[in-house]
């Protein structure tokens, strides 16, 4: 159920007793409806708070205004100039999107949904979460010129909707977390967004700990060139060091992306551990929901979201590049890196899709090359070469073994002996207590 009211609700949410993560989201309807609240970390528990949002008067052109700051950030109008992601599918693993929102129609086909049989028969899901990480990705726009509503980074990129987690306010939201049936749906989401031409996976959600299966589909979708980006957690308000890790975020070969804030500064929700890789704004995040709302909220969903649509720009532009040279661009396109180089709170820096655009400039002609860093690149003539056998005599190396083995022993007995010597020789040398004149003390007496 989703809360209605004139001010916040707050809710809080459950998966399959995993850690908490805090999200916070504000909805604010476009045709003075009431304030709604909605799912934003959907795959771990969390609270969702409501924080100021777009007043019920706002036109669509008013949202395009409000994600000005946020699209500046991510130097998205220079990078359109290069990029928009045309061609490009991003696999959208969530609650499901609605294809006919008028930001997102015409761009969204809508794939399996494998928390089916959670609700009760008739019963048809908000899909808000969704619909809002969707929009942030792959947005166009509406109205004349597609000159309102909300755009995405990525404006021309198709979105692959795969519903594989409920929201709190549905009904079989407590079924789908304790029933063992719906533990791999995201395993299940990967592997078809793989098996049906996804470039992009982003995964806004997190739980405590990874299924080997979802290992091994995280494995598959690289292997196949595809580039997967995740929310790195929410948890940031422990008051721990570290904060624990949140996956598939952290499963190596994953964009794990943290949040800050529109001027480059850590959000206190989003987690702080090794895994970050990148981070992008997630603090104030403007997109679209259902039924014609706007929706304005908090998360590491959200700069997960801005960086796989950072993600599908560079794959548009460079259809061969593999995951790991994507994710070395947008690393290198950086902006507000730390000190060091590297922070556990905002990874490598914060992503720019600009700067991301000209980094994987630099790395494709070495890729067709075959220049590329070897301890990076993946296929290629090095991958190709045959594979050179070196046969070893087994008898050849136990006899060696055993030399080897024999000489040390001797040299350690070499080692005893001379210590017996040296000893034997100094009591030799050493006068006694009463010869040098000396009462005896007890305690040993060399001369100075």
């Amino acid at each position: 159920m989703l809360g209605r009211g004139h001010g916040s609700v707050r809710i809080r949410l459950a998966r399959l007793a995993v850690r908490a993560q805090r999200s916070r989201l504000a909805v604010r309807a476009q045709r003075a409806r009431q304030a709604r609240l909605a799912v934003l970390a959907a795959l771990a528990p969390a609270v969702v708070l409501g924080v100021t949002g777009l007043t019920a008067t706002v036109r669509a052109d008013t949202v395009r205004n409000a994600q000005q700051p946020v699209l500046r950030a991510l130097g998205a109008q220079r990078a359109w100039h290069l990029s928009t992601g045309r061609g490009v599918t991003v696999a959208v693993l969530d609650s499901g999107v609605d294809g006919r929102v008028a930001d997102l129609s015409g761009s969204v086909t809508i794939g399996p949904d494998y928390a089916a049989g959670a609700n009760p028969p008739g019963f048809h899901p908000p899909r808000l979460h969704g619909t809002y990480i969707a929009s942030l990705i792959a947005g166009h726009g509406s109205g004349p010129g597609a000159a309102d509503g909300a755009i995405g980074i990525a404006p021309h990129a198709h979105i692959l909707s795969i519903r594989v987690l409920l929201e709190q306010s549905e009904p079989g939201f407590v079924l789908f977390n304790e029933n063992a049936h719906y533990a791999d749906t995201v395993t299940r989401g990967i592997r078809y967004a793989v098996a049906h031409g996804a470039s992009v996976i982003n995964m806004s959600l997190g739980e405590s700990g990874p299924t080997r299966e979802e290992e091994e589909a995280i494995g598959y979708a690289i292997s196949h060139g595809v580039i997967l980006v995740a929310a790195a957690g929410n948890n940031g308000t422990s008051g721990r060091r570290f904060t624990p890790y949140s996956y598939p975020a952290s499963v190596p070969g994953v964009i794990s992306v943290a949040a800050v804030t529109v001027g480059g500064r850590h959000a206190s929700f989003s987690d702080h551990n090794a895994s970050v890789v990148v981070s992008a704004p997630g603090v104030g995040v403007v997109g679209a929901g259902p039924d014609g709302d706007y929706l304005q909220g908090d998360g590491t969903s959200q700069a997960s979201a801005l960086v796989s649509g950072v993600a599908a720009l560079i794959r548009a532009r460079y259809p061969a590049l593999p995951p790991e040279l994507v994710a070395r661009a947008i690393i290198e396109g950086t902006t507000h890196r730390p000190p060091g180089g590297y922070s556990t709170y905002t990874g490598f820096g914060e992503a720019n899709a600009d700067s991301a655009l000209r980094a994987a400039a630099s790395l494709a002609p070495r890729l067709r090359a075959g220049g590329a860093d070897p301890a990076v690149r993946v296929g290629g003539a090095m991958a190709r070469a045959p594979i050179k056998i070196v046969h070893r005599d087994r008898g050849l190396i136990v006899s060696w073994g055993a030399a080897a083995l024999i000489g040390a022993l001797g040299f350690v007995a070499a080692l005893a002996v001379l210590a017996i010597m040296i000893r034997r020789g100094t009591r030799e040398r050493r006068p006694s207590a009463s010869a040098a004149g000396t009462p005896p003390t007890g305690r040993p007496f060399f001369p100075m």
